[in-house]
């Protein structure tokens, strides 16, 4: 596919990475010269100088002939303008980033208007992450599939828990409970494991789940801890109003330290629930003086990833039972996996993964398309849900007679609202949310997990 990019900062560098190693025909617009070599330089894009809101400049990139223009710049209105521009160009299909509150919270009376396919909001969808991490704190990480009724959960084994030792077939037997482990990160290795892999403390593993299952399932090894009443946010940007926007509404005590005296004035009038504090939240003074011994979760949103990880790491010594750090760079998961933060939350790389799962639905608009898509472990795993229709030739096949790829598990099967994880008995029908996990890259149709196809 052809797909113009328009904008190559944060977000948009993240997209095109992504999308290009994916083999699309990615063209990059940016005013910035430097940032274009660079580009061009690091990987197989065309790149086009100039204005992406300009009329001449999208012919110039013959934004016409693309099948997805993406706008991605900093300011919200001239990626709404790219894609109007866009549209009278003749592009099928365009995609903006649109952060403003004000803005978002309209788009569904604009968007026609717009010509708009999609937008996305990175600030607010991980604003959603960390509240869903928030409301389940023993987690690492939380996705979500089928409109919400099924997580899959990132958990790191503890030493002398239950699970050190135990086999995967062994779970449902001691637990009685339906979960399935569908990835485990042990040091550098990754794996999709089978029935008789062995657990071992130290591991990362993904477990997926209706939410009921997993509570039960946390409980029963015991390490369900309390609910988080006390939060404590440094920063106060556009991810900490979606943030507050949502605790507020819950028995949660928000607080939050904000440089800025005019974005206070702001957050106080949004917020009259929340304690809004005008003041510097690396300070260590001041951090004490505001509590941070007796916190139960700090959620760090500065725009430095350093300050945000060094507090984090401060707060996890104060004994705060949960520290949640924004970083805008990932490009050295190792390092960031042996720091004692509980977790870490990148926004462009949520609403990068979101635009792909949309761009990979566009390659098959006919088969069985990706309806989510998340990337786990240091994006060496995907977890894809798929929306079956007609004529797949693995319908109505027992599990255990479909010859799959290697690196393959068919982890959840969503049938009229009902959550099954599946045995070999079990077969995929017209209809299912098919949740697929697998260390093979790039699947954009439920029959790439078979080994031959028809």
């Amino acid at each position: 596919m052809r797909v113009v990019v328009v904008g190559e900062g944060k977000v948009g560098s993240t997209i095109v990475k992504q999308l290009s190693t994916e083999g699309h025909d990615v063209v990059i617009i940016d005013n910035d010269p430097v940032i274009l070599k660079n580009a061009s330089n690091t990987m197989d894009v065309f790149c086009v100088e100039g204005n992406g809101a300009s009329y001449a400049v999208q012919e110039r990139a013959e934004v016409g002939r693309a099948d997805l223009l993406i706008a991605a710049t900093s300011a919200d209105e001239v990626n709404m303008l790219c894609c109007l521009i866009g549209k009278k160009q003749g592009v099928k299909h365009t995609i903006a980033r649109v952060r403003n509150p004000e803005y978002f919270f309209q788009m569904d009376v604009i968007k026609d208007e717009l010509g708009l396919s999609m937008t996305v909001n990175p600030e607010l969808q991980a604003a959603d992450e960390i509240a869903r991490l928030l409301k389940f704190p023993s987690a690492l990480k939380i996705e979500t599939f089928a409109k919400g009724r099924v997580e899959l959960v990132e958990y790191k084994i503890a030493e002398n828990s239950p699970l050190d030792g135990m086999p995967l077939f062994a779970l449902y037997k001691e637990y009685q409970v339906k979960v399935l482990v569908c990835a485990v990160q042990r040091g550098d290795e990754v794996y999709i494991p089978a029935g008789n892999f062995v657990l071992k403390a130290g591991d990362k593993i993904n477990l997926t789940a209706s939410r009921d299952e997993i509570v039960r399932f946390f409980r029963a090894i015991g390490i369900f801890t309390n609910k988080i009443k006390r939060v404590l946010m440094i920063g106060g940007g556009r991810i900490a109003y979606y943030l507050a926007k949502q605790l507020v509404n819950t028995y949660m005590k928000v607080k939050i330290i904000e440089k800025d005296f005019k974005r206070c004035e702001y957050l106080c009038e949004q917020f009259p629930e929340a304690v809004i504090i005008h003041g510097d939240g690396t300070d260590r003074e001041l951090l004490s003086e505001e509590g941070l011994e007796k916190t139960d979760a700090l959620v760090m949103l500065t725009g430095m990833d350093e300050e945000n990880i060094i507090v984090s790491m401060l707060a996890k010594a104060c004994k705060v039972s949960k520290a949640i750090a924004k970083v805008n760079r990932i490009s050295f998961p190792e390092i960031l996996n042996a720091l004692d933060v509980d977790s870490f939350i990148a926004p462009k790389s949520i609403a990068a993964n979101n635009i792909v799962r949309y761009v990979r639905a566009m390659q098959n608009s006919m088969g069985s398309n990706v309806e989510t898509l998340h990337m786990l472990i240091n994006d060496q795993v995907e977890a894809l849900e798929f929306r079956v229709r007609k004529g797949g030739e693995f319908i109505g096949i027992p599990l255990k007679d479909l010859k799959t790829k290697k690196g393959i598990l068919i982890a959840t099967i969503v049938r009229q609202g009902k959550i099954i994880i599946p045995g070999g008995n079990d077969t995929i029908e017209v209809g299912d949310g098919v949740i697929v996990v697998t260390t093979n890259q790039h699947l954009s149709d439920l029959k790439d997990i078979l080994q031959h196809t028809r």
